[in-house]
């Protein structure tokens, strides 16, 4: 990383860069895009598969909760990696387990989940606000990509890598067993086990994206790259690729266009402003085709 900034740096002085390459902090910033972008659009083409943008939304939102329990428990402030990991990663499951034992739709199920987060975390907030910086809370809820300190890339780093060793080698399984659960079993898929494996790996991405999106606004970001991609192509590889493609993107625009134009707008904010200027220029292209 530091032969990156020294990079970086001399590129800015030497004119071919922006000055604002100089600041470490940007170019963390930007490695955080790459690393999160490309992972986000695509495993939100299997959450625009499997219909769980409202699920993401959920587990973002669960984050809430997770960041004020760890920093009761102790965790620092600023990284409550455990109090995250543990009650994302529990809030998640035990939303898909009481989905395959009860007979309440399933909508209905995770906005009962999502009221819970959202009342938990916000109660919880109120009151860890007192012992820590307001702007802590801020960052939280609408992301700050420009904070991103070496640890945070780390972790991030092993968060995505995990996630790319095992969605690889199981992206069309789980794909089929959304698509058509019948024909996965006949198969000899074991559909609950991508089910459970899928579920485990959005919350993981949406706990590594928490910081620089803002639990608020990271399921958007698994969402609105994908159904902007869904209108305009037909395979399912060009799906993938141009999800992912406008994820990065809308990162990249996101991350640079606020510092070059001196613009106090949360990072989260306008990574998701981008990637829905994508999507309305999507639709009115599909309109006007059609038309």
């Amino acid at each position: 990383m530091e032969t990156l900034r020294l990079w970086a740096s001399y590129g800015a002085e030497a004119g071919w860069l922006s000055d604002s390459f100089s600041y470490a902090f940007m170019v963390n910033a930007l490695v955080a895009a790459l690393l999160l972008g490309p992972l986000l659009g695509g495993l939100g083409t299997l959450v625009i598969a499997k219909r769980l943008a409202f699920f993401s939304e959920a587990v973002g939102h669960a984050a809430l909760t997770g960041i004020a329990l760890g920093v009761l428990l102790g965790e620092p402030p600023e990284n409550p990696i455990i109090g995250l990991f543990c009650f994302c990663m529990i809030f998640a499951l035990l939303l898909h387990f009481v989905r395959n034992r009860t007979a309440v739709p399933y909508d209905t199920l995770v906005g009962v989940f999502l009221a819970f987060a959202l009342a938990g975390g916000a109660a919880l907030l109120m009151y860890v606000a007192r012992k820590i910086n307001i702007h802590m809370l801020e960052n939280v809820l609408f992301g700050s990509i420009l904070t991103i300190t070496d640890f945070d890339l780390l972790v991030l780093a092993v968060s995505c890598g995990l996630i790319v060793v095992v969605l690889i080698p199981t992206f069309n399984r789980i794909l089929l067993s959304s698509i058509s659960p019948d024909i996965a079993r006949v198969r000899g898929y074991n559909t609950h086990f991508y089910d459970y494996l899928f579920v485990m790996m959005i919350t993981l991405v949406t706990i590594a994206a928490v910081k620089i999106v803002g639990a608020v606004l990271v399921g958007a970001l698994l969402l609105i790259p994908g159904a902007t991609a869904r209108l305009l192509t037909k395979s399912m590889g060009s799906f993938v690729l141009l999800s992912s493609f406008l994820a990065t993107l809308s990162c990249l625009i996101g991350t640079v266009l606020p510092m070059e134009l001196k613009l106090p707008i949360p990072s989260g904010a306008s990574i998701i402003i981008v990637a829905g200027v994508f999507f309305l220029f999507a639709t009115i292209y599909r309109i006007v085709r059609k038309g």
